[in-house]
């Protein structure tokens, strides 16, 4: 008995922390073209990747068949064109379960089912079969025992806010809060389900992009954006539009219910007029993003929960009609090259750095006899003093411990921006495992092999 107890215990602390310890990244599974490799093969290019989450946008036979036994985990979608079959007729929603996810499972990972997608823009007016199909799938899911294993939800598009910005102002469309919203996250709560919502700061960006500033849409390092409704300080544009999302449930009293980025990414090419499509910005994007997620922590309204996040796409799709940007979202080509280099594991992270990004862009490299080193910023006179600024709010906003330079702490003194830049910039670099080009902040710090003094503190060699 001791030793069952022993073992359970070790099991349980083991699951704690693996969930804690990040958010989890998947992939959506377009196939609007006519030249992709065969589901088997894809499925083997996602166990090569290690890519554990795939999102589909149909239930094709051939693609759950190739993932039976491979241990991905699978959404699969019911599409628009069925909504109002599975609205009107529960033999209609019976059937399409049995058929396209008892049948799978659970050989076939299906964990959930995405019913209809950013129903809310469909041309069809599909909007009025939403809430009758999720119940519909609901109920089929229960006459076949898969109700506590797979769950429902249904994408939107961020056009289903009425504001977004700033986050704290946060609002759905109002001809939508009654008769879809409310009764949707009612299911969702009820269902222990999350909201999937499709996430896209490349169009925000390119739409704005004499307001917006690229760094702040790529996650790389920036002064960030302070939300003068809730106070917070914004770092990424992706953070701000996940907390008008978040700001949006809470005002019509849904708070406490989870987010899933069913959709998000930035296109490696696009038309002229079409700004920041770029092979750069999309490896700089995605790649920022993935570290971002594995490394964990929500967003500023929600620090603790983390993201599930599918990024959009696999391939690049050369059937999908619209401007070039639509056809270049992809990780991947055709023939399973990728498109750029990112890392989609933790274990891809250490190698990872955004080449171009102002964090990592000094590539300072110092050796000592003992292997310490530390970070101070350089002299308010050489950088100035909005640079320096620039870097203590980023390195504070992206993991430095800041607490000890806040008004009546310990290391308050000397008051300075230069001095609590050092400590911040310290603090970073530290906590960065002295990676190189971790000391850097747009030019504005410099690595040295003595420990500094920094008022009545010494600057920590390691955490």
């Amino acid at each position: 008995m001791e030793s069952l107890l022993t073992i359970s215990l070790i099991l349980l602390i083991s699951s704690v922390f693996s969930t804690a310890d990040g958010g989890s990244i998947g992939v959506n599974y377009g196939r609007i073209a006519n030249n992709l490799p065969s589901a088997t093969k894809v499925v083997q290019l996602l166990k090569s990747q290690n890519l554990n989450r795939v999102k589909l946008y149909d239930s094709d036979p051939a693609v759950l068949k190739a993932l039976s036994g491979s241990g991905i985990r699978v959404t699969v979608n019911l599409p628009n064109e069925l909504l109002s079959s599975a609205a009107r007729r529960p033999s209609f929603a019976y059937t399409w379960v049995f058929r396209n996810v008892a049948a799978y499972y659970p050989s076939t990972t299906i964990e959930a089912i995405a019913v209809g997608n950013e129903v809310f823009v469909d041309p069809h007016n599909t909007t009025r079969y939403l809430i009758p199909a999720l119940n519909n799938i609901y109920k089929a899911l229960v006459k076949y025992k898969l109700h506590d294993v797979i769950k429902i939800s249904s994408p939107v598009a961020l056009s289903a806010l009425q504001n977004s910005y700033p986050s704290s102002a946060g609002s759905f469309r109002p001809e939508l809060i009654e008769p879809v919203f409310k009764p949707m996250l009612d299911f969702l709560k009820k269902t222990g389900s999350s909201l999937m919502v499709n996430v896209y700061p490349f169009f925000a960006y390119e739409s704005n992009a004499d307001v917006i500033s690229l760094d702040y849409a790529l996650f790389r390092q920036n002064p960030g954006a302070v939300d003068a409704g809730n106070g917070l300080r914004y770092f990424s544009l992706f953070d701000a539009q996940i907390d008008a999302v978040f700001a949006a449930m809470n005002s019509i009293g849904y708070s406490d219910l989870p987010i899933i980025v069913s959709e998000t990414g930035w296109p490696s090419k696009g038309d002229s007029n079409e700004i920041g499509a770029s092979l750069q910005n999309a490896a700089a994007y995605n790649g920022n993003l993935v570290k971002r997620i594995l490394t964990g922590g929500g967003t500023p309204l929600r620090p603790k929960q983390d993201l599930t996040v599918y990024l959009f796409g696999l391939f690049n799709e050369n059937k999908k009609p619209g401007p070039t940007s639509e056809r270049n979202f992809g990780l991947f080509y055709p023939d399973e090259k990728k498109v750029y280099e990112i890392p989609f594991t933790v274990e891809d992270l250490k190698e990872y750095r955004d080449v171009r990004s102002p964090v990592t862009g000094g590539e300072q490299r110092v050796s000592t006899a003992n292997g310490e080193s530390w970070c101070v910023a350089k002299k308010e006179v050489e950088v100035g003093k909005d640079k320096l600024q620039e870097g203590l709010d980023f390195a504070c906003g992206d993991g430095a411990d800041c607490h000890p330079i806040q008004p009546g702490s310990n290391c308050f003194d000397p008051n300075t921006v230069e001095a609590h830049a050092s400590f911040a910039f310290n603090s970073y670099y530290q906590k960065k495992g002295r990676a190189g080009g971790s000391c850097f902040f747009g030019g504005a710090a410099v690595i040295v092999t003595q420990q500094p003094k920094y008022g009545k503190c010494d600057f920590p060699s390691g955490y």
